[in-house]
């Protein structure tokens, strides 16, 4: 393979990646992921950062933005949909410093795990089932 004539995937391919890992959830899971709106971004934005009191945007790679479906009323009033934010130059330097997985795995992986909050999992119970920061 010639590598001197790639470049890195940009937005739009970071986001098939993720939208292609959204339908191959299996049922139920997929049916509750439909609604959720995935958005990626190059990196986090300083409101989102202060917000959870981290300083560097290369520290985020994904953001999952609305009520855990565990949380959610029929008296809630929306102010918008649920949705996951994928951070691009985060991932692709995760991907970069760990060199043993592939980037669809990892996006797959970022992904997956702001999903489990959007079903209502704490990061500790997603962390007793997967353990791939390890």
């Amino acid at each position: 393979m010639e590598f001197a004539d790639q470049t890195a995937p940009d937005l739009a391919r970071i986001e098939e990646m993720a939208y292609a890992a959204r339908d191959a959830l299996p049922a139920p899971w997929a049916e509750a992921a439909a609604s959720v709106v995935i958005r990626v971004e190059e990196v986090a934005d300083p409101a989102m950062l202060a917000e959870l009191e981290m300083d560097d945007p290369f520290e985020l790679t994904g953001l999952y933005d609305g009520i855990p479906l565990t949380q959610k009323s029929v008296m809630d009033q929306p102010e918008g949909p649920d949705q996951i934010w994928l951070f691009r130059r985060a991932i692709l330097d995760e991907w970069a410093d760990r060199g043993n997985v592939t980037l669809g795995e990892l996006v797959t992986h970022v992904l997956i795990h702001e999903f489990a909050h959007h079903f209502g999992w704490s990061d500790d119970d997603i962390a007793s089932v997967d353990r791939w920061w390890e």
